[in-house]
């Protein structure tokens, strides 16, 4: 079940191109909690998303919705931790400190890839992430992902 707004429409000020609501160019993706620890996210390809193929997605479009994915998950778990509702009071920012990609398939272009985060561990300043992004119901690429926090002002 998903919350009523996603992780990235309650983030403030989040200008991004992978996630932020508030960058009308950016990729505008969506992340929804689906368990303590896990997120889910579905991101429509558009056409020139493309790899040199044109039915594939391209790898670094693949490689930031991972990243933004991931790293708005550490973000709304801040949040949590600290006892608040994502985006209220003082910001909690956190940026990417380590992103390994592992691309195992091509991801097709004309439809839908599916994101699936999951918390590993986390401390004061570190959340370890894995992610996984489907196309056509096969894994087309994991993530290992070190969120970092941040300064708010950063």
């Amino acid at each position: 079940m998903h919350e009523p707004a996603a992780i990235q429409d309650q983030i403030p000020e989040n200008h991004c191109y992978g996630c932020g609501p508030e960058n009308d160019r950016g990729l505008q993706i969506k992340s929804y909690w689906t368990g303590e620890d896990e997120t889910v996210c579905t991101f429509t390809p558009s056409p020139h998303h493309c790899a040199g193929p044109t039915q594939y997605l391209n790898g670094g479009i693949i490689a930031t919705v991972m990243d933004c994915h991931t790293i708005c998950t550490a973000i709304a778990d801040g949040y949590r931790q600290a006892g608040r509702a994502t985006g209220t009071g003082d910001k909690i920012w956190y940026a990417t400190g380590k992103l390994d990609v592992q691309y195992r398939a091509p991801a097709l272009i004309d439809e839908p890839v599916e994101l699936t985060a999951k918390i590993l561990e986390r401390s004061e300043r570190k959340t370890h992430l894995q992610c996984e992004l489907k196309s056509g119901g096969r894994v087309c690429a994991t993530a290992d992902v070190i969120a970092v926090r941040v300064p708010d002002n950063w």
